[in-house]
């Protein structure tokens, strides 16, 4: 391996020619590395030191994890400087054994020993042959270090020389003690020495003081990238997997293998390579030690002493805190209180890796024998330690798989299910079990493994509804025109639990597919208005909202309403719920239910489950008129979707905050057709939400006629009207403004006849807004009165505007006082909503009422002071959010939420005649003095 090139002596050097002249560095190309993605500041900063360090001389060690990555960067070093035409040594410790004495320095410095020397280096090279193979007990082991390195320095005059180490840690000491030796004496010679090794918990004292350059894990986002490029065609959630596995290390990625659901016993995977990289010395460890690590491989969340009293149920030994000794000194394991953790998420696999099935069995037995009976992982482990079929256990699986939904643990629910479908003997009844996990891994985005599934339950009898359903999953195809599954006009009435169950789970399927066929939506309509008995499932709730959003609305929130016991109510079903709240137009219903599923995630610490609630908050936000909680919760939505493998959501929250901030200031948002493609696994209808909100956005820019002519065409399509029923008041403003109230009017007088009596209150609140922004002269008085009797509790956005439109009718009127309070009172609310567009058009609206403004703050005649306004609280918080402080730090101090705090500002700013936080210094400036 080692780069074969003449040396020329130094006492020789004036006889000879001169050496050909090397490249530099600098003037060659990179070599094409593409397995370190990733890597690319690393391989800056290794080039730069190669750059100097053959010139001057210098060391580095590259330090990493098992599988970083430190080999292929050393390789790339090596390529550079072989390319450039200079010399390289090598050699590479050996892990998994004892390595001989000076086997290492022998593998680096052989080359050089064979080299013909000039007759002046023969008694050096003589003492080097003699301590590296001879081993003369006479020699003076003392002088190796200064006679390998005076060897070096005579082949670096020559020809710059790079000293590659492999593996440093796993050479053998005396090898260690030499190379650390030279690396420290490199200077002034045209010598470098890259040196690749393990961090140790208690640190390798001959690299001590050496610079270094760390490879620490991948990011995320280049986690997903390096395996999109080496591994492409996973699924989703196996990709999820395999980036939650491997936690940035690139050859966990690339070695990892596939989860497989039916290998039975279950036990975490690994490959041969990743385990002796990972586990290099876990065969040697005592049999106990092996025990222990095998249960807690199979058991993670065991703490020490439960998982010791299992590992000794294996052999029927007794093993001791001891036994975790030699796994630790291994760097396998750490001990963190009781809970004895790996040290990497593969390292599982990796300990385990080579375990055969009769000791994975008794592993899982013994497991079960110490956990608390007919809990989940109880019955888990009995049934990864059976063999053949077993009608009871299956049974047992089949009534525990419910309790991980409610946890939100769905997968553990499918794994369950998959199990007792094994140990079932009869044919219906594993026909059920697979069913029922089928649609269990559709319900949580496993399209592959659903549709695996459900073409095995065909085999089974499934009845009705449940071969329909597994027709659904499986997209099974025959025959000419529809296929029954996927026509709801051909559904038969469900007979019975079951077959009701499984009606609702293939309507819950199949209505997203029927929602632009407006036959198929009525037909799925009516089907479910003929199960009364489920009226309030959350799956019948959830489908009907999909598929009548406005038809539909206000019963879906009736029923939602109606539902009591949330706290029994699993977590996947409250998201059901919250999704079927916010697509009848019920937002502040849908914020409570993600809220209450928010908690139960962060309380069962499933944080990879957070960044699509985070998102539907953000949207249940933007709906209320909320658009600086909006903005807040998709800003939060962010990182835990890139640090989890959520890159849809992380895409759909970003292009939503984007146009959330449009909407605040008055700017239209540009957005990629990338980032939309990918928002739509996350959103569903993105598209329409980003046209809206774009049209929205322009009207709060000021481009009246431009947010007309984008919002009109929405709402007069009835298969996007959903979301832009959302909009009915800029719409409103922006036809007054650009002379198309007629035609506007006509609109909102359409809309309300389509939408009936089952429009949802916020959009007959919206209407009623609307049509008060756009009334006639003659009608004016009676649509505000009818708008501002109209329930705007909660709906901020909705009361500004009506305000801002009143407020501007009264100005019309010349009725200025009463316009100025209204105005002020409209700019209050905005200003709390961040809606930095709007309270600058109430500004000039107030200019044009005859107030008077200096300096941008509102300044017309207060006769009384700011302490006679306000109660002392309210004071305090008015001086407060004038120094600047958010909502949030106020409520801090005062023991109080955000909204609260909000709250009192939008009673405090009328008050005080100003329309932003920043007028609040100069008006509280007189009460100070």
């Amino acid at each position: 391996m080692n780069a074969q090139a003449e040396i020329v002596p130094l006492e020789a050097a004036e006889h000879r020619e001169t050496p050909p002249p090397v490249a530099s560095l600098s003037s060659l190309r990179r070599p094409a590395r593409p397995h370190l993605v990733g890597r690319e500041r690393e391989l800056g900063e290794l080039e730069e030191f190669l750059e100097q360090a053959l010139a001057h001389g210098a060391a580095r060690v590259v330090c990493g994890a098992a599988g970083s990555g430190k080999s292929e960067l050393l390789e790339a070093g090596v390529e550079l400087v072989t390319a450039a035409g200079l010399r390289v040594l090598r050699c590479t410790g050996v892990r998994g054994g004892t390595p001989p004495a000076l086997s290492g320095l022998l593998q680096l410095m052989w080359p050089l020993v064979e080299d013909p020397l000039p007759a002046g280096d023969a008694g050096r090279i003589q003492a080097l042959e003699t301590l590296l193979l001879d081993g003369a007990a006479d020699a003076d082991a003392t002088l190796l270090p200064f006679t390998v390195l005076g060897v070096l320095e005579s082949a670096a005059a020559v020809r710059p020389l790079l000293l590659a180490v492999d593996d440093f840690d796993a050479l053998d000491g005396p090898s260690r003690e030499v190379l650390s030796f030279v690396a420290r004496r490199t200077a002034g010679h045209a010598m470098a020495v890259l040196i690749t090794s393990r961090p140790h918990r208690t640190r390798l004292t001959s690299l001590t003081g050496l610079p270094e350059l760390a490879l620490g894990p991948l990011t995320p986002d280049r986690s997903a990238a390096l395996l999109a490029l080496r591994r492409p065609g996973n699924d989703p959630q196996t990709a999820r997997e395999l980036l939650a596995t491997a936690a940035g290390n690139p050859l966990a990625l690339l070695e990892l293998p596939v989860r497989c659901e039916d290998s039975v016993p279950h036990m975490p995977v690994s490959s041969d390579r990743l385990a002796s990289a990972m586990a290099p010395g876990a065969a040697r460890l005592p049999t106990a030690t092996r025990d222990l690590l095998l249960v807690a491989a199979l058991h993670p969340a065991g703490d020490l002493p439960l998982l010791l009293s299992a590992a000794s149920r294996i052999e029927g030994t007794e093993p001791d805190f001891a036994v975790v000794e030699p796994a630790e000194r291994e760097g396998l394991v750490v001990c963190e209180g009781t809970r004895l953790l790996f040290a990497h998420p593969a390292m599982a696999g990796a300990v385990v890796h080579g375990v055969g099935p009769r000791r994975c069995r008794a592993a899982h037995a013994a497991l079960a024998a110490v956990l608390e009976r007919d809990s989940v992982r109880h019955v888990w482990h009995l049934a990864q330690a059976a063999e053949g079929t077993d009608k009871d256990l299956a049974a047992r699986l089949e009534a525990v798989h419910r309790r991980p939904l409610e946890r939100g643990e769905p997968m553990m629910a499918v794994r369950l299910l998959r199990r007792a479908a094994d140990l079932y003997d009869a044919p219906e009844d594993r026909g059920r079990c697979t069913l029922l996990a089928a649609q269990l891994a559709h319900d949580v985005g496993l399209e592959r493994t659903a549709r695996t599934l459900a073409h095995r339950a065909l085999r089974h009898p499934l009845g009705t509804f449940g071969t329909l359903c597994a027709q659904a999953l499986a997209r099974r195809e025959g025959g000419t025109g529809r296929q029954p599954w996927a026509d709801p006009a051909a559904w038969p009435a469900p007979a019975g639990a079951r077959e009701q169950d499984n009606a609702l789970e293939l309507a819950r399927i199949t209505a997203p597919e029927v929602v632009d066929d407006a036959e198929r939506a009525e037909a799925l309509l009516a089907f479910l208005d003929r199960m009364p008995d489920r009226a309030e499932d959350p799956r019948l709730l959830h489908a009907m909202a999909t598929v009548g959003p406005v038809r539909r609305a206000a019963t879906v929130i009736a029923r939602l309403s109606a539902v009591r016991g949330l706290g029994l109510v699993p977590v996947r079903d409250l998201e059901r719920m919250g999704e079927a709240a916010l697509l009848a137009g019920a937002p502040l219903r849908a914020l409570d239910l993600y809220r209450q599923a928010e908690r139960r995630y962060r309380f069962q610490e499933l944080a990879d489950q957070l960044p699509r609630i985070l998102l539907r908050q953000g949207l249940a936000h933007l709906l209320t008129g909320g658009w600086g909680q909006a903005e807040r919760s998709f800003r939060q939505c962010v990182e835990p979707a890139v640090e989890h493998g959520r890159g849809h959501h992380a895409a759909a929250a970003a292009l939503l905050g984007e146009l959330v901030r449009g909407l605040r200031t008055g700017t239209v948002p540009g957005l990629g057709a990338h980032d939309l493609e990918s928002a739509r696994r996350s959103v569903h209808a993105i598209d329409d939400i980003v046209a809206v909100g774009t049209g929205w956005a322009r009207v709060e820019s000021g481009d009246f006629a431009g947010g007309y002519a984008a919002l009109r065409p929405l709402l007069t399509d009835p298969g996007r009207a959903a979301v832009a029923l959302f909009a009915l008041v800029p719409f409103a403003e922006a036809a007054d403004a650009a002379g198309t109230a007629g035609e506007a009017r006509t609109t909102l007088h359409r809309l309300a006849a389509e939408l009936g009596a089952e429009r949802a209150p916020l959009v007959s609140v919206g209407l009623a807004v609307a049509r008060a922004v756009l009334a006639e002269e003659q009608d004016a008085d009676v649509l505000y009165e009818q708008a501002f009797a109209s329930d705007l509790t909660n709906r901020p956005f909705l009361e500004a505007s009506l305000r801002l439109a009143h407020g501007r009718l009264l100005r019309r009127r010349r009725e200025f006082t009463d316009s100025r309070v209204t105005l002020r009172q409209a700019a209050a609310t905005f200003s709390v909503m961040g809606a930095e567009a709007r309270v600058a058009r109430i500004t000039a609206e107030l200019r044009a009422s005859g107030e008077r403004t200096e300096a941008g703050a509102a300044s017309g005649p207060r006769p009384e002071r700011a302490g006679d306004l306000l109660s002392p609280q309210e004071l305090r918080i008015a001086r407060l959010a004038g120094q600047g402080l958010s909502n949030r730090q106020i409520g801090e101090v005062f023991g109080l939420s955000p909204r609260t705090i909000g709250a009192y500002l939008y009673r405090i700013f009328p008050r005080l005649g100003v329309t932003a936080r920043t007028q609040l210094a100069e008006a509280l400036r007189e009460d100070r003095a």
